[in-house]
């Protein structure tokens, strides 16, 4: 009989689980294709299930199936790999610099930035699991896809149903790298995150506009201004017929 090949720093009862995981990332990739137009709640109760048998998973687990399934078929594979591991609390607070970019490696479109920035990068930074320098290297990218990375990470700093508390000296720092950056996807960041710092601190933000007034985009000066005057990121069209 042949001796079982255990994996480098893992014990057998985790190298089980480890040989689940690949089987379970087919079962998940085949099971999504044959259901490529389900709509979002839909997608979330199909992951539900997958939280559900991952509850007692090892984080290192749940991260590898997540990293697996990055470059699966289709968007959907790489939205149930985000929300597993956000969903899953010990693979969430388990994030590090290097799982983030292998977890963010091929993150092309306004979708996957997103999702990646605001469920595992954002929280994981929120949280100190990663250096400020990490995010700030993002913004300092060529690639214009991970720019808008580190600028939608600084949401899960101060949005309140994402877990912020508030942050401004953090997010006003990150902004204050992509200030010149008319790239459209960083602009719409930067208008957003700078509106969700002011719902939290509206004047480091109003100082940050006059600072920066000559910098940033005419649209990040209208959003931002019209958020902090009335709370809304743009006028309210008036009723038909008016």
């Amino acid at each position: 009989m042949s001796e079982q090949v255990v994996q480098p720093g893992k014990t057998q009862d985790q190298q089980l689980v480890w040989g689940d995981i690949d089987a379970l990332r087919a079962e998940i990739e085949e099971r999504l294709q044959a259901q490529s137009r389900l709509k979002t709640a839909e997608i979330r109760a199909f992951r539900r299930t997958y939280s559900s048998r991952l509850a007692h998973v090892p984080a290192c687990c749940v991260i590898e199936l997540a990293i697996q399934l990055r470059d699966g078929p289709g968007s959907l594979s790489r939205f149930v790999a985000y929300e597993l591991v956000y969903h899953h609390q010990a693979a969430l607070r388990s994030l590090g610099e290097q799982e983030l970019e292998q977890l963010g490696s091929g993150i092309n479109s306004w979708g996957t930035v997103d999702t990646f920035a605001c469920y595992l990068a954002g929280p994981a930074w929120r949280e100190h699991q990663v250096p400020d320098a990490l995010i700030h290297r993002w913004a300092r990218s060529m690639d214009c896809w991970w720019r808008r990375a580190a600028v939608v990470s600084t949401v899960a700093l101060n949005n309140r149903a994402r877990g912020g508390a508030g942050d401004s000296a953090r997010t006003l720092s990150l902004c204050a790298l992509v200030v010149e950056d008319h790239d459209e996807m960083v602009v719409k960041a930067l208008s957003w995150a700078l509106r969700e710092c002011s719902k939290r601190d509206p004047q480091a933000v109003q100082r940050f506009l006059r600072e920066h007034e000559d910098q940033l985009a005419a649209r990040v000066l209208r959003e931002v201004r019209h958020k902090l005057s009335t709370g809304l990121k743009t006028p309210r069209r008036p009723p038909k017929g008016c």
